[in-house]
């Protein structure tokens, strides 16, 4: 009993070593990360042209000794860690793009970036945070190597381009990674990501499981009638007229058929076209919209009841019209089980208190894509210094984080990898 009582003992003191190692090491990587994240915010590059980004996480990794393969779906890096016992096969993932959005903060490693967007000149700028989820995957992939021989299995680090759309007629982001084969060889068990949110107080966690951010789809309505002088309208067919009609009856889709009370869905037309003159009524019409929805089946059924709609409202008036849907993001769907196994690391590093169940945004993500072929958990963290009621909204010039908090998001991802690989 007296050996045992040893055993334990020392057990417990190799446990407290390592952890205290760990944590030293969590404290010399926090500067790092910082500042990856200002020379990636310095120097930031829109979708599918992520080339000096890409040069600078590869460098990295292959420094720590991983297997490197970059030009995956144009600029994408994936690395590769490989425990020192087999196991299963964790994938994480960090977006790296910037949007064409001229920063407005007054910051010493202000984006100065610009560019041509669309025919539009603009500024470039990482507007959403993807910079620091570089920086956050970069830390832990250290963190991970200097600990390999704790590692049962392996980790695939995924850092994905173009995340906010690549440009019409291109490929691109988690649908193009997918199809080179990025969830094989090894094949992937699960995967993991993180946004950062600047109106979230910095230390906390915030999930959801299910859908946590919706399918986007974007829609086109052309609406065909008869061309005629405004002031005779009764020799030809409106279109503007049906359009409106379309438009207000598209909404009671989601105020009387769809069951709210389940999950949220949106039907919004943001874009209208039609005519040359104000004395002419014209041939047609375009609607342009979006619908954005967080559960399959009421996505199947809205999208069914749209096309019937359309077509019939249209004919109604003596017109026509085709409704066209393209998919942008699936839903964003967190699988109930891994968020059970992972909620309780997730309060073991944070804090059961700073680990918030949230609602469901209308905003959507194309790690989607990776969640439809392997289980997936996509969570946010917390940017926004405490007690601060001002929030730097994501997409705009004036976007700004708290660094404080990315050291945390290293300490999930890097104790979600521990855990997930060897339970």
């Amino acid at each position: 009993m007296k050996h045992l009582l040893y055993a334990f003992v020392f057990f417990g003191i190799l446990k407290s070593s390592g952890q205290d190692n760990l944590n030293q090491q969590f404290s010399e990587i926090e500067s790092k990360v910082i500042e990856w994240r200002r020379d990636f915010h310095q120097n930031p590059e829109l979708s599918n042209r992520e080339f000096k980004t890409a040069e600078k996480i590869a460098a990295h990794l292959k420094n720590l000794g991983l297997d490197v393969q970059t030009g995956v779906a144009h600029t994408g890096v994936v690395g590769l860690l490989k425990g020192n016992l087999p196991g299963k096969v964790i994938a994480l993932r960090a977006d790296i793009d910037g949007l064409p959005v001229t920063e407005r903060n007054d910051l010493s490693f202000k984006s100065e970036v610009k560019t041509t967007f669309l025919n539009t000149e603009t500024g470039v700028m990482h507007a959403c945070g993807h910079d620091a989820h570089i920086a956050i995957l970069m830390g832990v992939a250290e963190i991970l190597t200097k600990n390999k021989d704790k590692i049962k299995g392996t980790v695939k680090f995924i850092f994905q381009p173009a995340e906010e759309g690549p440009l019409p007629g291109e490929e691109g982001g988690a649908k193009l990674m997918i199809k080179e084969g990025v969830l094989e060889n090894p094949k992937v068990d699960a995967i993991f990501g993180l946004h950062i949110r600047s109106n979230y107080e910095v230390g906390t966690i915030h999930y959801k499981k299910g859908g946590t951010m919706a399918a986007v789809e974007r829609f086109v309505i052309n609406v065909k009638g008869k061309q005629t002088h405004g002031g005779r309208p009764w020799q030809g067919v409106d279109p503007i007229l049906i359009s409106a009609k379309i438009i207000d009856g598209l909404q009671t889709i989601i105020s009387r058929e769809t069951k709210l009370v389940d999950e949220a869905a949106v039907i919004t037309v943001g874009k209208i076209t039609a005519g040359t003159r104000f004395n002419i009524i014209p041939e047609s019409a375009e609607l342009i919209g979006t619908l954005r929805t967080l559960d399959p089946d009421m996505r199947d059924q809205i999208i069914k009841r749209m096309t019937e709609m359309t077509k019939t409202i249209a004919k109604a008036y003596g017109g026509e019209a085709i409704i066209e849907f393209q998919e942008n993001t699936a839903i964003t769907y967190n699988d109930f089980d891994l968020v059970d196994k992972t909620l309780p690391t997730l309060q073991k590093v944070a804090g059961t208190k700073n680990v918030l169940l949230r609602k469901a945004t209308t905003g959507g993500e194309d790690f989607s894509y990776f969640q439809e072929v392997v289980p997936g958990f996509y969570f946010f963290l917390g940017a926004m210094t405490p007690g601060n009621t001002k929030a730097f909204p994501h997409h705009t010039p004036d976007f700004m984080i708290d660094e404080s908090g990315l050291l945390l998001g290293v300490k999930i991802l890097t104790q979600i990898t521990f855990d997930f690989l060897n339970n």
